[in-house]
């Protein structure tokens, strides 16, 4: 687990903590970027602007690291199954890790970068798998075991600690 250090505009330290190597980005004027510590032991993210902007800013980095890693694991599970996702989104859903609608347009909380790598790889090829089957019968679980065949250790992680995950952000 990555504990990310961030600095925010009114110079006090926070903690996210995200289960994933944290990449630097390019220096920017505004929202947030990272950085790593003098000690090398953790990343900092720096929040820019006013102290009223932090959790918007923040919230927008966790979004994009959470497409990022999803753009990569959908595209991969797509490939790996032979289907096409038409548009892939990430929004705030309040009881959901993801969805597929009957377009083909992909949806996942953005929440899903707080958990395990493992977890947010399940979710994406679950989602996947619904655009041939769009139900849970034995096709659509044989699809997800085909892609993912690891997915009850995700399954039982979601279900213990899921909840918990649902609380950020509100």
């Amino acid at each position: 687990m990555h504990m990310i250090q961030f600095l925010g505009p009114d110079r006090r330290r926070g903690v996210v903590s995200v289960d994933r190597p944290v990449k630097a980005s390019p220096k920017k004027r505004k929202g947030a970027k990272t950085k790593r510590s003098q000690s090398k032991s953790l990343p900092i993210l720096k929040v820019a602007g006013g102290k009223d902007h932090a959790p918007r800013r923040l919230n927008d980095w966790l979004r994009k690291q959470a497409r990022n890693d999803l753009d990569e694991r959908v595209s991969w599970h797509a490939a790996n199954l032979g289907l096409n996702p038409k548009k892939l989104s990430i929004r705030d859903q309040a009881s959901r890790w993801g969805s597929c609608s009957s377009s083909g347009v992909l949806s996942f909380s953005w929440r899903l970068i707080l958990a395990p790598n493992f977890v947010l790889d399940y979710v994406a090829a679950h989602e996947v798998a619904h655009l041939q089957e769009m139900n849970h019968g034995d096709e659509f679980w044989h699809l997800v075991q085909q892609t993912y065949p690891n997915l009850k250790r995700a399954q039982t992680w979601l279900v213990s600690h899921g909840i918990d995950l649902h609380r950020y952000g509100r």
